[in-house]
């Protein structure tokens, strides 16, 4: 019998080969973000001539709006046509971008290459976490989602230090970009041959679904208009709408240190291999740490995993804004590593559990949306702050936003997935 005609069945163990893939196609996709995390801000300044830390943040924004934007239509597009169109669309933008950086003649061509970027990691990105949501089902979603996120970010930092150290050998143009056409090939190649949909998955989980026995999700039906499903992931469910501020805030500390990183461990007169070190440092450890992050919070729950991972930044971006050299620059970049991987797969995992299969493209775009406006966010004040103030300064105004933000989680969000112990059974809960 062929595969394809195998009865669907969810959880890990029973989609391995096709859940393998997607882990290997989202690490491709992350790496189309390393390529350029450690030299783009080098480049403006040393091939353009920018000076102002917001101009130069302009690429980092022009991604964040971009893919934020693109969050949206990949989960509505992969709810009404399926996840596989949407996956290989996604690819298909992601081809002009090392190009474009290898021969951009002015900034503006790099700013052009980073919304197509964006694009391309919103659609590919939301797709991949979508579907291997749809694959395991309801109770290894934090799992799913740790090795989803530990292989994109491990990629940026693994990609990050390539490029670093083909920048510091080859020098910025075109070494660098060239990783980011090999991981579209291959991409591409992976995508359109061997990845197969996964919608008849999510239906089979509908089909499965138990509602809570505390009623709490008893109006979000499967029936929901898309304004209703804004409304609710947005703003008016607690626990997605915790998901959403926390998902902004922690992507706005990334695409703070994306664009003001390396301008600050430069100020120490590193060389480019060093900085890209520390900037590896950062998704490095967030990377392997959702290794243990995401099936953690299967076990004992999401909502206390996600108010230590914010105030975790907060300490590790204390650290980093009172550093001056390299040793507190590493310690600092860790930490904040650590604090992330506690956050990024458990916040997709709160979307899961609570959104109706029908709709959960749709949840977990409108959640990316607001995750990803934190790049922009992060970028434009963070270039403020710093053009103002000093780069130091807005670190620490980042240190402040994130232990506000792990304020509101502790008091707003409800656990969505209690630990074994406390859970009722099925039975219970018909």
């Amino acid at each position: 019998m062929k595969s394809a005609d195998r009865p669907l069945q969810l959880g890990l163990r029973a989609n391995a080969a096709q859940f393998t893939l997607l882990v290997a196609i989202n690490a491709l996709v992350g790496g189309m973000v390393g390529q350029q995390q450690a030299v783009l801000p080098l480049l403006a300044t040393d091939v353009f001539g920018l000076t102002g830390y917001t101009f130069i943040f302009t690429y980092v924004a022009a991604f964040g709006i971009t893919k934020a934007i693109a969050n949206y239509f990949a989960g509505t597009f992969s709810d009404r046509y399926g996840r596989k169109p949407v996956l290989l669309i996604g690819w298909l933008f992601a081809v002009p971008v090392p190009l474009m950086l290898i021969w951009a003649p002015s900034w503006w061509w790099v700013v052009a290459a980073n919304v197509l970027l964006g694009i391309n990691q919103g659609l590919t990105w939301s797709t991949t976490v979508v579907m291997k949501i749809d694959l395991v089902g309801p109770k290894q979603r934090g799992l799913a989602m740790g090795l989803n996120e530990a292989a994109g970010y491990g990629a940026v930092a693994v990609t990050s230090l390539l490029a670093g150290y083909l920048a510091e050998q080859y020098g910025l143009r075109p070494a660098p970009f060239l990783i980011g056409l090999f991981y579209i090939t291959l991409a591409l190649v992976l995508s359109s041959v061997f990845v197969r949909e996964t919608r008849g998955h999510a239906r089979l989980d509908a089909e499965q679904h138990v509602t809570r026995a505390d009623g709490l999700h008893d109006h979000l039906h499967a029936d929901l208009t898309d304004r209703q499903i804004v409304a609710q992931t947005s703003v008016r469910e607690p626990a997605m709408a915790s998901a959403c501020q926390a998902g902004l805030v922690n992507n706005l500390n990334f695409g703070l240190s994306w664009g003001l990183f390396p301008l600050l461990f430069a100020t120490a007169d590193l060389p480019v291999n060093r900085i890209g070190l520390l900037f590896a440092l950062y998704p490095a450890v967030w990377g392997a740490g959702q290794l243990v992050t995401g099936a953690l919070s299967d076990r004992f729950g999401r909502k206390h995993l996600i108010t230590a991972g914010m105030s975790t930044q907060a300490v590790a971006l204390a650290i980093i804004a009172s550093g001056d050299g390299f040793a507190a620059w590493a310690i600092g970049t860790a930490v904040l590593g650590a604090g992330t991987a506690m956050v990024y797969p458990t916040l997709l995992a709160v979307i899961g559990d609570v959104a109706h299969p029908f709709w959960r493209g749709r949840a977990v775009g409108i959640y990316r949306v607001w995750r990803d406006l934190g790049y922009a966010v992060g970028a434009v004040v963070g270039g403020i702050v710093a053009d103002m103030m000093g780069l130091h300064a807005a670190v620490w105004a980042a240190a402040a936003v994130s232990a506000l933000s792990a304020v509101a989680v502790a008091v707003r969000m409800y656990e969505t997935h209690p630990p074994a112990a406390t859970r009722p059974s099925v039975q219970d809960r018909r």
